[in-house]
């Protein structure tokens, strides 16, 4: 074994991350751009202003025209228009920029989706930095905004991960890893001959931590797979290091191995150096107006005597995220978390965090009506906010994003596993909550109800919003539908769109949502699902404009998603279509600004499937009511309404009268199945 050669020390030099944020930083040093904005607390009315209805890409689903780049699409003026046509009005493009690892010299491909980063530079195989500011002004041109992601917990395996194995300057402060000391190299298993590190199993995850080394196990190990991810530890093979000191590293990943994780609170502080000035480089070099915070609820770890480390909750998340969201609003931008922790959680990082958050606390409730025509669970969950003091206007309200149906419900595994909770007329514990939603989820959206569906590990199920709707409708097998079968998955689509965008917030819609994707052919998916990942079958490629009929897999190698509704042009032209009803709900939404509105009531039903909320809208625009008939059959039922002045109720959709509030505050609902209705309620 020799010293790593000085010649391939200055080359990862010039392609680590903590470096190539050190002049993008200095360009706001010193200057007064620092300090013409708020930035102290969130701002969630101001974000939503900005744009309150996004279309979530996934770069690597996009199907471009022959010879064209995914960022030449997406910057597309043609597909600017159709979305601005639609009601749209922001693009989160999904992480774009380098990832995945390196092997000596070559690099090796992403294995988390582009969620593994390990550089600033935009990945070739979606385009240019050129392309990107290019769209940021396409997207501009319409009066729309575009979304970049910052990933605070972690990286992949690039030349920041190469340098801090080699302990070179202060590298290894950027991660959570430990040295391991040769005479208890013991304790550490071998490493493959064809990997560069091996996870531990639970017994030597004890005995490191029992030397002092980590703090132990965590509250949950995510993406557990016997055999491939038994904790959240691995151990490097042996690396020599710049001093010439072989060394093996013990390091953290909440994710995948090659996920290594950020230590925020390590004395070089380099963590933050690095996640605030890529954050930086979105807004100031890409044209980006906001940002994403990926897994940024892992951000503190911390040894507890007797029981798993602290990992999730911890009070270092809450105040790396308002370092984080704090430097983004100084500049003018605005920042959304995707935190699927409890809803304690999400309250406390609120709090001079991000701006808005992902609604992971009715997304799966909203579906859960759906397949079992009761929205009593979903009902508790509206209510669970409220009790949290989270308004819904701080929410981003989405249809499918690129990852799988989350069924963890972390909310009643942790901190309320014992508290008592009322659904059904009957009292449960959290635990015995979670388990019968996740118990009737699992049943009817997957195995044999709906095979097309499959399971992702622990944490929920693979699959779109449209095989959602199939299986709700008992449709066994998505091969052969017939016209009628489509559009009864349309309908239940377009109910869940409804929900999500007839409330307060942000509501957000994907590609996959937009042309009616179906889940991958699973023999499609086979060789990337080889990890254990099955989230591929919900990542099928899509063609929104229909620039490219005969492409089978987009660039990026993904299979060609059966598309049941079509490209937007075509869909746009009917008004019996998914793009073209979308299209009347969002413009309905935003002439009433909804987004803006406070959510004052979620009255009680006696119809099991009906839903009720009830808004405050700005401006003096009166009350506004989003009724849901989540049950398959017509529900009619006066319901008590709290604080609404008598007065007649217009149907926003057609202008009509379509009732009115008694004395009692008391207003008629009658709707078909599977149906909606927004009323306005003009102030006296």
């Amino acid at each position: 074994m020799t010293n790593t050669p000085d010649s391939y020390i200055s080359w990862l030099l010039d392609r680590a991350m903590l470096e190539a944020v050190r002049p993008i930083a200095a360009r706001y040093s010193g200057q007064g751009s620092q300090w013409r904005y708020p930035y102290a607390e969130a701002r969630p009315r101001a974000a939503s202003e900005a744009a309150s209805v996004w279309f979530t890409a996934y770069p690597g689903a996009i199907i471009t025209r022959a010879g064209q780049s995914v960022l030449a699409a997406l910057g597309d003026p043609a597909l600017w228009r159709t979305l601005a046509d639609i009601g749209i009005q922001a693009i989160h493009t999904g992480p774009m920029k380098q990832a995945g690892g390196l092997d000596g010299t070559e690099f090796t491909p992403t294995i988390d989706g582009h969620f593994d980063r390990i550089g600033l530079a935009i990945d070739p195989q979606f385009g240019t930095a050129e392309e990107y500011a290019a769209m940021s002004r396409a997207a501009a041109a319409v009066g729309a905004l575009v979304i970049d992601d910052v990933i605070p917990a972690h990286l992949g395996k690039g030349a920041d991960f190469r340098l801090a194995e080699r302990a070179y300057g202060d590298y290894p402060g950027l991660f959570h890893m430990v040295e391991i000391a040769p005479e208890d190299w013991e304790l550490l298993p071998a490493v493959p001959p064809d990997a560069d590190s091996v996870n531990l199993d639970p017994a030597a995850v004890a005995s490191l931590a029992a030397k002092g080394y980590i703090v132990g196990e965590l509250q949950r190990v995510i993406f557990y797979e016997p055999g491939v991810k038994e904790s959240n530890w691995s151990a490097t093979d042996v690396v020599m290091g710049v001093d010439g000191a072989a060394r093996r590293w013990v390091y953290l990943h909440y994710f995948k191995q090659g996920q290594p994780s950020l230590n925020w609170l390590d004395p070089s502080f380099a963590a933050p150096r690095l996640v605030v000035g890529d954050a930086l480089h979105s807004l100031g070099v890409l044209g980006a107006r906001m940002v994403r915070l990926d897994a940024n609820g892992f951000l503190g770890v911390e040894r507890r005597p007797g029981g798993p480390a602290w990992s999730e909750g911890h009070p270092l998340s809450i105040t790396a995220n308002q370092l984080i969201a704090g430097a983004v609003r100084k500049l003018g931008g605005f920042s959304f978390q995707e935190l699927n922790l409890t809803v304690d959680d999400i309250a406390a990082m609120s709090h001079g965090g991000a701006d808005l958050a992902y609604d992971f606390v009715t997304r799966p409730a909203c579906q859960h009506a759906l397949v079992t025509g009761d929205a009593a669970f979903l009902r508790l969950m509206l209510r669970e906010l409220a009790r949290h003091d989270i308004e819904p206007a701080y929410l981003i309200h989405a249809l499918q994003n690129h990852d799988e149906l989350t069924l963890e419900l972390v909310h009643f595994w942790t901190l309320h596993a014992a508290d008592r909770f009322t659904l059904g007329g009957e009292e449960l514990s959290g635990l015995e909550l979670r388990q019968r939603v996740r118990g009737v989820m699992y049943e009817r959206i997957s195995g044999a109800n709906a095979p097309y569906n499959l399971r992702f590990v622990t944490n929920g199920v693979a699959c779109t919003m449209a095989s959602v709707a199939a299986a709700a409708l008992n449709i066994r097998t998505l091969d052969g539908l017939t016209g009628e079968q489509v559009g009864q998955i349309q309908r239940l689509h377009l109910l869940l769109a409804f929900y999500n965008a007839f409330q307060p917030g942000v509501f957000a819609l994907s590609g996959w949502d937009l042309v009616g994707a179906l889940p991958l052919a699973h023999d499609l998916a086979a060789e990337m699902m080889a990890d254990g990942d099955t989230r591929w079958i919900n990542r099928g490629a899509y063609d929104l404009l229909g620039a490219n009929p005969a492409a089978t897999a987009s660039a990026a190698g993904l299979p060609r998603a059966v598309s049941l509704y079509g490209p937007l042009p075509e869909q746009l032209s009917r008004p019996d279509s998914f793009a073209s009803q979308l299209q009347a709900m969002l413009k309905v939404r935003q002439a009433c600004k909804l987004y803006a509105a406070r959510q004052v009531d979620v009255p009680d039903t006696h119809s099991p499937g009906l839903l009720v909320m009830v808004h405050e809208l700005p401006e003096g625009l009166g009350t506004q009511v989003t009724a849901i008939n989540f049950g398959a059959a017509p529900v009619e039922e006066v319901v008590r309404l709290a604080g609404v002045q008598p007065g007649q109720a217009i149907d926003m959709f057609g202008g009509l009268v379509a009732g009115a509030v008694n004395g009692q505050g008391e207003l008629r609902i009658s709707l078909d199945g599977y149906a909606g209705v927004s009323l306005l309620l003009p102030n006296p």
